[in-house]
């Protein structure tokens, strides 16, 4: 910067505006300074930056599983946000293991970052709270427990209800639910809201129709062999999440069962049958996580609404009709 600033005859702290874009740079200043810039082939250090400023400009996205389409969704808009600032994403899995996690963020925000967005799987992140003293956390999907934390979840007691509402609706009286990690707020909700759209209509939802722990097709096969040898096997199950959803279009491909999910993902729309989903938007709940990231950073004392509720929607296709 020194160099680019004496060959133009002006200070570093306007070749700096100038780099930043600085809107009160004269423009023949400003033609000047880029023109030694070009001829210096000048980039900025990052690293000093950072050193001055005691943060890069990077947020980190940190999610149970990049390849799942509702948290990759998120990733992306996460990063769409931080592109137009002029700032980098870093993402990465923490996993499903609770153990996991606290090391892999621990990790992550060692790099100094400008903000984090988590979606939480442990079960404290009380430890949380010295790291935010100096850098925004957001949490996106699930609440954390034991931080208070700018926090934006999707409606699952209602997207639930709404789902074996849905299915009592199209005349299913015993109604599976299927999902996988229960001590996360996520399914504890989306249980609830199972358990209240069944005792509304008279309906019982017992333990026995309760699968948990199906993370993949041969966890999944298993549950739904369990579900179908009940004295009353259920005629629907209502899917926690997309993931649990994804292995139950392999395990009912032959023998299918009527069906809605928690959560849309690709290709559900042209299978067969088309899956009936609660759409989250994950690309919403990605962008407003950034864009409160970036508000922290201006003003970490502003009185923002903490705890952010998203709405969701019942998009039917064809699963609920299967009889």
């Amino acid at each position: 910067m020194r160099e680019v600033a004496a060959r133009a005859g002006v200070s570093a702290k306007t070749v700096s505006r100038v780099f930043n874009d600085d809107p009160h740079v004269l423009p023949e200043t400003r033609a000047l300074v880029e023109r030694v810039m070009r001829e210096l082939n000048y980039v900025p250090n990052v690293l000093a930056t950072t050193f001055r400023s005691g943060r890069t400009s990077v947020i980190g996205v940190a999610v149970p599983d990049i390849v799942d389409p509702f948290f990759a969704a998120i990733a992306r808009a996460v990063e769409k946000v931080a592109r137009e600032q002029g700032m980098s994403t870093i993402v990465t899995s923490v996993g499903d293991d609770p153990d996991d996690e606290r090391p892999t963020l621990e990790s992550l925000l060692s790099r100094q970052l400008s903000g984090l967005v988590v979606a939480p799987v442990g079960t404290d992140h009380s430890w949380l709270k010295r790291w935010q003293e100096h850098t925004p956390i957001v949490c996106v999907d699930r609440a954390p427990i034991g931080l208070t934390a700018d926090t934006f979840t999707e409606d699952d007691a209602t997207g639930a209800y709404l789902a074996t509402q849905h299915l009592i609706e199209h005349g299913h009286r015993c109604i599976a639910y299927l999902g996988d990690a229960i001590h996360l707020s996520t399914e504890t909700k989306r249980l609830g809201g199972w358990r209240r759209a069944l005792t509304e209509a008279g309906l019982v939802g017992h333990d026995d129709l309760v699968a948990v722990h199906a993370s993949d097709v041969a966890t999944t096969r298993a549950a739904v062999e369990q579900l179908r040898s009940l004295d009353d096997p259920p005629t629907a199950i209502f899917s926690a999440n997309a993931r649990c959803t994804m292995a139950l279009v392999h395990v009912l491909r032959d023998d299918p069962l009527a069906l809605v999910s928690f959560g849309d993902f690709p290709m559900a729309d042209i299978l067969t049958p088309s899956i009936t989903v609660i759409d989250q938007d994950p690309a919403r709940i990605g962008t407003l996580a950034a864009e409160r990231v970036l508000a922290r950073l201006q003003d970490p004392t502003a009185e923002l609404e903490r705890v952010n509720v998203i709405d969701v929607a019942l998009v039917e296709r064809d699963s609920c009709r299967v009889s």
